[in-house]
């Protein structure tokens, strides 16, 4: 069976973006996103396709949008999370993995995480401002499998917690 990842960088206040991108420059954060994202297939909505400004390297990008016209160069498209879900699964037997990461935004995060087995949290130590957050999820329902404490490093704005998370 396939597991369902999400993984996020979010504020204490649960903000997750602003303005269409990130409001943090975290390098450590970046570093271990790819290193766990390499290989697997990710799945975005829209907006956070469009801020990246280009594909993922050596990931299968799924893009879930309502337009039926786009097309993204570099992006398989899905118009709804199921489908999404089907197509990522179908590529990661392709790929020899077992996971499948969910990388936002917002809506994207909401409606995944029922189905989430699992998250891998950089928790940012302060409240950020933003217009985009991270869905309250309840605590009792999730354990910490670890949880590491990241300095604060000469490219990162803010120190952060690594948290992965595993549905009880």
């Amino acid at each position: 069976m396939t597991t369902i990842s999400l993984i996020v960088a979010v504020a204490e206040n649960g903000v997750i973006g602003r303005d269409g991108g990130m409001p943090w420059r975290l390098s450590t954060d970046l570093k271990r996103f790819k290193s766990l994202t390499l290989g697997h297939p990710v799945i975005m909505g829209r907006k956070t396709w469009d801020s990246l400004g280009k594909p993922l390297p050596e990931r299968v990008n799924i893009v879930i949008t309502r337009d039926k016209s786009f097309s993204g160069e570099g992006a398989l498209v899905a118009h709804s999370l199921s489908e999404a879900r089907q197509i990522a699964e179908e590529e990661a037997i392709k790929a020899k993995t077992d996971e499948i990461f969910v990388i936002g935004g917002g809506t994207v995060f909401k409606e995944a995480l029922p189905f989430a087995d699992r998250m891998y949290v950089t928790e940012i130590l302060s409240p950020v401002e933003g217009d985009t957050f991270f869905p309250s999820f309840n605590p009792e329902n999730w354990r910490a499998l670890s949880t590491e404490m990241v300095p604060e490093g000469p490219k990162d704005t803010f120190p952060t917690r690594f948290v992965v998370y595993k549905r009880q």
